[in-house]
């Protein structure tokens, strides 16, 4: 597996040179998730997520940012660590622009927690426009297919903590998850019929959104097979994909008149 983190600069070119175009960059956050699971818990799906799908494609692994836009949560309960959004944009946008610099041509931005997803995309649009033909894509891990998407949603619209990410925890890192909490860990959606989009701290009692009382670890192991198999499926489309159409970002139509 190509991890860039494990990598000598030299390891790094032969790679490029020899081939791999392609880099994916994990996203996570750190923020809290209820009383039952540790506040790494974004960071966990995506860094493993990522590095098991790596050991299966050819691509640069590069290491998991553990940071990321989760303000919403509030200060209501210790544990969150938040970059504003205009932070992480900037973050993300100098990486990349420095993932350029090493000869990839294509980025995968694979984001473990929603609301990154904004912030996220302005980078995106700053990168494609900075570097004529390089590629960006974000990819988001709770809605890799309709599948893994509907298996998220099931006990909440706005989840949180839910049932789907406390049976990832306990198949993947059980020693994030802290079972004697499950029974009292359940706070319904509270967000329907909503015109504005309200903090965690004015939603939940106690930041879940869902019923994390109804995980098990087969169920977990069942969602990240089929996580893997999505994320993988795209990964491997996006190695061969070009550009519909190669024209020059800085160059107008009119100059070739």
């Amino acid at each position: 597996m190509l991890q860039l983190s494990h990598m000598t600069w030299e390891e790094v070119g032969a790679a490029v040179q020899g081939g791999v175009e392609t880099a994916m960059l994990p996203i996570g956050a750190t923020e809290q998730h209820g009383p039952h699971l540790g506040c790494g818990m974004d960071t966990a799906i995506a860094h493993t997520l990522c590095y098991d799908v790596a050991e299966q494609a050819d691509i640069l692994l590069l290491p998991t940012l553990p940071y990321g836009c989760s303000v919403g949560h509030s200060k209501r309960w210790p544990g969150t660590l938040a970059l504003n959004p205009k932070t992480l944009i900037d973050v993300v946008s100098d990486l990349g622009d420095w993932v350029v610099s090493s000869g990839i041509r294509r980025l995968l931005l694979v984001n473990g927690h929603v609301t990154n997803e904004a912030p996220l995309r302005c980078a995106l649009e700053m990168l494609r426009a900075r570097h004529d033909g390089f590629m960006v894509a974000l990819i988001n891990t709770a809605q890799l297919s309709p599948r893994v998407k509907q298996a998220h949603f099931a006990d909440a619209n706005d989840w949180h903590a839910n049932d789907a990410e406390t049976a990832l925890m306990m198949h993947l890192h059980p020693e994030i998850v802290r079972p004697e909490k499950l029974d009292e860990a359940d706070d319904p959606d509270r967000t329907g019929g909503c015109v504005f989009s309200h903090p965690v701290n004015r939603t939940s009692l106690n930041g879940v959104t869902g019923q994390p009382s109804l995980a098990t670890k087969e169920k977990g192991q069942i969602l990240y097979q089929w996580m893997q198999e999505d994320l993988l499926a795209i990964v491997q489309r996006a190695t061969e994909e070009e550009a519909p159409l190669n024209h020059s970002y800085q160059n107008s139509i009119f100059e070739r008149l």
